[in-house]
């Protein structure tokens, strides 16, 4: 393992497999839990989908991470949802339910799930409006540790090249749509995910490697990837990358 420190980019930590990848995850997500549990008493996490993320739930569920988080004062958020079901094999909030929630007692009202069924617009809404109960009257959330990833073109969460969500800069969340495939998703916005107290991208597979190298020097088009749009305004961002990933790098 090694690591890159630039202040512009945050911590670069490149692992040989992506099944290191996921275990150092699990074990930061233990310690950021218990860093804020014993600063405030609950620890709020924004979750991402995709199958890095799925590896680091599945490690969370099992001995011995999952004795080692105090699960009845976390509160599980989402950083975007697929516009399906809860069963639909693309839902986040379905994947997390069978790789962690079935898996650990934690109480059903602290899993804040974005709905996926009926009209995105309004259930983007509904979800800010739960995190706006949640946080108080701050201007902007600030969630303990928001766990990201990135696509083969650069985006997070569901934040794509062009889209408007990226200009958003008073909503919480919105509802957007990815083109490629058709597909109407909801996203916390960048404003939300730079006020974070942590910020953790994970990135695996060679099929990523070109776009992070660019991502990660910054090696700015007319229009920014939206990955590149992450900076933590009063927190740390942190890049854990398997080798293939970092091969350009």
């Amino acid at each position: 393992m090694s690591s890159m420190d630039k202040e512009t980019i945050g911590e670069v930590l490149v692992f040989d497999t992506s099944e290191e990848v996921a275990r150092a995850a699990a074990k930061k997500v233990v310690a950021y839990a218990r860093e804020a549990i014993v600063d405030h008493g609950v620890f709020s996490v924004a979750l991402a989908g995709g199958n890095t993320p799925r590896r680091v739930y599945e490690l969370l569920a099992s001995d011995p991470f999952k004795g080692l988080i105090e699960w009845p004062k976390v509160h599980l958020f989402f950083g975007d949802e697929r516009c399906v079901p809860p069963h639909h094999q693309d839902s986040n909030y379905g994947m997390v339910y069978t790789a962690l929630i079935s898996k650990i007692e934690i109480p059903g009202v602290n899993v804040h799930r974005m709905v996926g069924e009926g009209n995105p617009e309004e259930n983007a809404a509904a979800y800010e409006r739960e995190l706006r109960s949640f946080f108080g009257k701050r201007s902007w959330p600030r969630f303990d540790l928001v766990l990201l990833g990135m696509g083969e073109d650069g985006h997070t969460a569901s934040l794509f090249t062009g889209s408007e969500a990226l200009k958003e800069e008073s909503k919480w969340v919105v509802a957007t749509r990815m083109r490629k495939l058709e597909q109407d998703r909801m996203t916390l916005t960048a404003p939300v995910l730079n006020h974070a107290a942590h910020v953790v991208f994970l990135v695996t597979g060679q099929g990523k490697a070109k776009r992070l190298s660019e991502v990660l020097g910054h090696q700015l088009k007319a229009e920014p990837l939206p990955s590149q749009l992450i900076h933590p305004i009063d927190g740390t961002l942190e890049w854990l990358v398997d080798k293939s990933a970092a091969s350009f790098l």
